[in-house]
């Protein structure tokens, strides 16, 4: 018998807003570890080294070690994923770091902006059609990074480097032919020696914080959930739900972080809110025309 389609739709939108709402809170999971003594760089070698273990329990999960095998015999794939794995690497790096340097509501801004770069360089890279939404949409955030660029007194370079590793990421995973997870497990991989190599010498040298209490151990070791479950649910409900749909939902994120760094008491001037005016201004012309495409699609079929 067929599956309930309603009750898929409410599963796809549930995952959806599951994932974003973990991602938009993750900025109090790095917080908690700061305030208990771990430093940045000690957070991201765990999240590299505990993460290949879940990525590899999705893989087998969803029964893809075929094509991990299969992709493991391709050296063109392996070398588009090992840059992709630099560029995911120095994304979670300038996050991990931004947060416990107090710049959340920066980091917030770089996810505010990543889909309407990653919508330039579509048509940039991939000549792909921009609607006139998305062209006021990419004016209405330049002015808003502009404006964030005289508050701050220097360039945004937290957000616009998140939002360009993303992008660059996003790019270079659109010319994998692979499952979400089986390139993500292949990342964590090439990660995952390096991150333990570096939790070893912490540890040897009587740096490291793995085994200082239970407590800490279990936050460390959440990591790697942490990290692979929202990209799991993500995954799973992008594939079954419209494009307008995660147009919306992909906002939830930055807004929490947005919260969260003013909840932290960042500085958070007249001017900057001014700057976060013209980029919500700008995300509601990306999910406008979002929204508008969707609708157009049936007509078109």
């Amino acid at each position: 018998m067929p599956g309930d389609p309603g009750g898929d739709a409410r599963s796809a939108y549930l995952a959806g807003v599951g994932c974003y709402l973990l991602w938009g809170f993750l900025p109090l999971y790095f917080h908690t570890l700061s305030v208990m003594g771990v430093t940045s760089f000690e957070m991201i070698a765990h999240r590299t080294l505990w993460s290949v273990i879940w990525a590899g329990g999705l893989v087998l999960l969803a029964r893809q070690g075929g094509q991990v095998a299969q992709v493991l015999r391709q050296p063109k794939t392996l070398g588009i994923l090992f840059l992709s794995t630099l560029a995911i690497f120095g994304n979670w790096t300038i996050y991990v770091v931004a947060v416990n340097a107090g710049r959340v509501i920066e980091a917030s801004l770089g996810y505010y902006i990543n889909p309407l770069m990653n919508m330039a360089a579509g048509a940039l890279l991939f000549r792909e059609r921009m609607s006139t939404e998305g062209k006021v949409a990419i004016g209405l955030a330049a002015v808003g990074v502009a404006i964030q660029t005289i508050a701050l007194g220097h360039l945004p370079l937290v957000s616009l480097g998140l939002a360009l590793t993303f992008c660059v990421y996003a790019i270079l995973r659109k010319q994998v032919k692979a499952d979400a997870q089986t390139g993500l497990f292949i990342e964590c991989a090439y990660l995952a020696i390096p991150g333990l190599l570096y939790v070893w010498h912490l540890q040897a040298s009587g740096a490291g914080h793995f085994t200082q209490d239970a407590r800490t151990a279990i936050l460390l070791l959440a990591a790697g959930p942490a990290t692979v479950v929202p990209l799991a649910l993500f995954a799973w409900s992008a594939r079954r739900l419209p494009l307008s749909a995660v147009g919306f939902l992909q906002f939830i994120a930055p807004t929490l972080q947005f919260l969260l760094g003013v909840f932290l008491g960042e500085a958070f001037t007249p001017l900057r809110a001014l700057s976060f005016v013209f980029i919500w201004l700008g995300v509601a012309a990306f999910a406008y025309g979002a929204w508008k495409r969707t609708r157009s699609a049936p007509a078109m079929a």
